[in-house]
């Protein structure tokens, strides 16, 4: 049994005790995000709000499966909630993709040989989003996993951003950034993105210039690899069945979808509130889902778009830009909520005049909240290497 507590206000907190999710027959438990604060539109932090007030249905209203770890003291972490082992301690190198590959095989550790570089669904499990970059008149930065259990460093130097880690997922959509590159996932433990980064093709050629990671050669400048021990396969795989009501259950995760979004896009605030007040197949506890829900029906096999498995699911809009709203508010710029990219992650670099699927379908990247009384600028939309394409108006898919 595991026992936590988790913030529902900015006073009152409320203990909870649950069940290991893997206890419960869950294949697929999907593990809380950990976000323990609402945010309005303009990113200041305010008291969670209650039923029926505008922005209820933040990611910190609602609980999944409490993140859960031990530390089993010879270098290997395990997850209570998924029952993976983790390494506790990095690889401090950047590798390229087939190297990370052949490092986890030859990994020995704690009495394990049976390493393998985690998938983006189990990778992204570890993702703690109370995670922020902050620069150095800001105060320090929290990366976005957890520090009391896992070691994590930041890049020396001015790219502390850079605290990419490689998952085994294949993009296998077609080429991302400027068109040349095979692309395989990872996620940001620095600033809290998932993309696809080059697994050794030619890397955009400017990045050097620019100020990006130069690699050698040409090529990517390579990420850093966490291994992962466990059965392959498993965490990940989804069980859907349509229930014939306009919903989708997933056996493995035990959650219930809406099973074609109505192809209104909305800004953060009404979607929040759309989904609250959903009432459907005689449910009316849905809720706007938080980034690790969402990104759990990602659909990482499909060699077209969208990202999603469209045998289950309908998406209503035929349209390149395919973002889904999260209730999870980004940690770096608080006025930006993350989304999930169904269809293609567009951004630009130097001297393109057209976006393209730089970061992939299945991408979790971050849209402005509302453009009422603010804007877009570069310092949110723009990384050394590329700058986003971003709008305020995203698609909805609820879930309970």
């Amino acid at each position: 049994m595991i026992c936590g507590t988790r913030l529902f206000s900015m006073t009152v907190l409320f203990a909870l005790c649950v069940q290991p999710a893997h206890a419960q027959g869950l294949t697929y438990p999907v593990v809380d995000t950990m976000q323990d604060s609402c945010f309005d539109l303009v990113g200041d932090a305010i008291p969670c709000p209650a039923e029926g007030e505008p922005l209820h249905g933040q990611d910190a209203q609602y609980t999944l499966t409490p993140a859960s770890y031990t530390d089993l003291g010879d270098g290997t972490v395990l997850d209570n909630n998924t029952a993976l082992v983790w390494q506790q301690t990095p690889q401090k190198d950047r590798l390229q993709y087939a190297d990370a590959l052949g490092y986890c095989a030859a990994l020995e550790l704690g009495g394990r040989t049976d390493w393998r570089v985690p998938s983006i669904k189990e990778l992204y499990s570890l993702a703690d989003n109370r995670g922020e970059l902050l620069t150095p008149e800001q105060g320090e930065p929290t990366p976005y996993i957890d520090t009391s259990v896992f070691d994590f460093s930041y890049p020396d130097g001015r790219m502390a951003f850079a605290g990419q880690y490689w998952s085994s997922t294949l993009y296998i959509k077609g080429p991302v950034q400027n068109g040349r590159n095979q692309a395989a996932f990872g996620f940001n433990f620095a600033d809290g993105h998932i993309k696809a980064y080059g697994t050794g093709l030619d890397f955009y050629t400017g990045a050097a210039a620019s100020g990006g990671l130069p690699g050698q050669d040409g090529k990517t400048p390579g990420n850093f690899v966490r291994c992962v021990s466990g059965d392959e396969g498993v965490y990940g795989v989804n069980a859907f069945t349509p229930n014939g009501d306009g919903t989708v259950s997933d056996e493995a995760t035990g959650l219930m979808w809406q099973q074609a979004d109505d192809g209104i896009r909305r800004e953060w605030a009404e979607a929040l509130a759309y989904c609250e007040a959903l009432d459907l197949a005689g449910h009316d506890d849905w809720r706007l889902p938080s980034s690790k829900a969402l990104q759990s029906i990602v659909d990482y096999r499909r060699t077209g778009f969208p990202a999603i498995d469209q045998s289950v699911f309908d998406i209503t809009e035929d349209s390149e830009t395919l973002d889904y709203w999260t209730s999870t508010t980004f940690g770096d710029w608080k006025n930006y909520a993350n989304v999930i990219a169904f269809g293609k992650a567009l951004s630009k670099s130097g001297d393109q005049t057209d976006y393209t699927d730089w970061h992939g379908a299945g991408a979790q990247r971050s849209s402005i909240k509302t453009i009422v009384g603010q804007e877009m600028t570069e310092d949110t939309t723009c990384s050394v290497n590329a700058c986003d394409y971003n709008r305020s108006d995203n698609l909805v898919r609820c879930v309970r």
